[in-house]
């Protein structure tokens, strides 16, 4: 199989499937350092990246802004003095799909 980090999101249509909880704990042992919350009911893949001060931190922010425009899926970013929080996670479906583990894959080797 291809590692996430290689692979491309496909576009995710508002019927396509949440992926199961055995899904999802297996995706999360190729995606180290990321938890799955939950933010009113819906499954989140969430990460906090550390930085030396805030420019390292916002140069990593617009990095994940041109990953999610070249993909077309947007994560949830935060922002603040050496620290970045990421969470990704479909809208059109409240969850999670392959898409956001694809995405945090690309996230983690920025």
């Amino acid at each position: 199989m291809t590692a996430l980090h290689q692979q491309t999101c496909s576009a995710c249509h508002a019927d396509a499937e949440k992926l199961s909880e055995q899904e999802i704990t297996t995706h999360l042992n190729d995606v180290p350092g990321w938890q799955v919350k939950s933010v009113e009911g819906v499954a989140v893949l969430t990460r906090e990246f550390e930085f030396k001060n805030f420019a390292e931190a916002l140069r990593f922010t617009n990095r994940v802004g041109e990953l999610a425009e070249q993909a077309q899926h947007h994560p949830k970013i935060v922002t603040e003095w050496g620290n970045v929080s990421v969470d990704w996670w479909t809208h059109k479906i409240n969850g999670l799909h392959l898409n956001d583990f694809i995405m945090a894959a690309k996230t983690s080797r920025l």
